[in-house]
């Protein structure tokens, strides 16, 4: 099956939302040490704000991918750098995702960073949460019938879940939130953090574990967006966590090889034609985990 890739700033995919012959230009390979996730499938539009992660597109349809994955990860993606950046380097990140145009798709800063809680929530939040968001604003209304969309969290997302206080539990797991109410969650976090009163709020001291709770959150609230919109579509959206992976950004002590990390994100996306489930769902080892 051929694809091509696209990938730079929110403003070059308008092409794709406007002109129909741009969605299977072949557009420049991306350079390799990319993050794993896949969305297949554009299709009819979908009224509304809908994963900030990298863009393929071709006669299979449009995929947005991110990079993952285990807890001592850091960096950003090879392909979401412009070309002039210099090399991500472990274990820390440390300069400020919002500048330049590049789609930067993960933050991890390690545990013993000494960068202020305050500015690793900021820069955490607004790559990790609230990009992803925007990119599938931009994205999934062009999701044909039939796709299906992968989003990479972590496992890190259901232990800092159920770090938070019961009364964040309650409404992370409940299947009334919004994605307006998900957003101000993950906004307080952020503003809480920055007078330090995360903790009394009832948050804990992760914001890269409360960035992917939000992004597994996030997935499950926009699939039953899709089932109620599009009911028959057959689009599957799905969170996943592909592991600890032995990569640049997670080291080598890491228990899984890529090969492995792929497993699960490649069998969501790759779903059949007819399947209903798993949908709205965080996914380990091909296996929905509880949320």
């Amino acid at each position: 099956m051929r694809r091509a890739a696209c990938y730079g700033s929110l403003r070059r995919p308008k092409s794709l939302l406007h002109n129909r012959a741009d969605r299977t230009k072949t557009a420049p390979r991306p350079p390799p040490g990319g993050g794993l996730g896949t969305v297949l499938g554009p299709g009819p539009k979908l009224t509304g704000p809908l994963s900030h992660q990298r863009v393929r597109s071709g006669p299979a349809g449009v995929g947005l991918q991110s990079a993952s994955s285990g807890p001592h990860a850091a960096g950003v993606t090879a392909a979401s750098r412009p070309r002039h950046a210099p090399q991500h380097r472990r274990p820390t990140v440390s300069r400020d995702p919002s500048p330049g145009p590049a789609l930067l798709t993960k933050v991890l800063f390690d545990l013993a960073d000494t960068t202020p809680f305050s500015v690793q929530a900021r820069r955490t939040l607004k790559t990790n949460f609230f990009a992803t968001r925007d990119m599938l604003t931009h994205f999934l209304p062009l999701i044909r019938a039939g796709g299906r969309v992968v989003n990479v969290s972590s496992f890190v997302s259901v232990r800092t879940l159920n770090q938070c206080s019961p009364a964040l539990q309650q409404r992370f797991r409940s299947e009334d939130i919004s994605e307006d109410e998900l957003v101000g969650l993950m906004q307080q976090f952020v503003d809480k953090t920055q007078t330090d009163q995360h903790r009394e709020a009832g948050w804990p001291q992760t914001a890269y574990g409360v960035s992917k709770t939000g992004l597994t959150t996030l997935s499950m609230i926009l699939a039953r967006r899709l089932s109620r919109e599009r009911p028959d579509d057959g689009i599957l959206l799905n969170a996943c966590c592909p592991g600890w992976v032995r990569t640049d950004m997670a080291g080598p002590k890491a228990p899984k090889s890529p090969e492995e990390g792929a497993d699960t994100p490649v069998y969501l996306a790759l779903l059949p034609a007819g399947a209903t489930q798993p949908h709205g769902k965080f996914v380990s080892d091909k296996q929905v985990q509880t949320w």
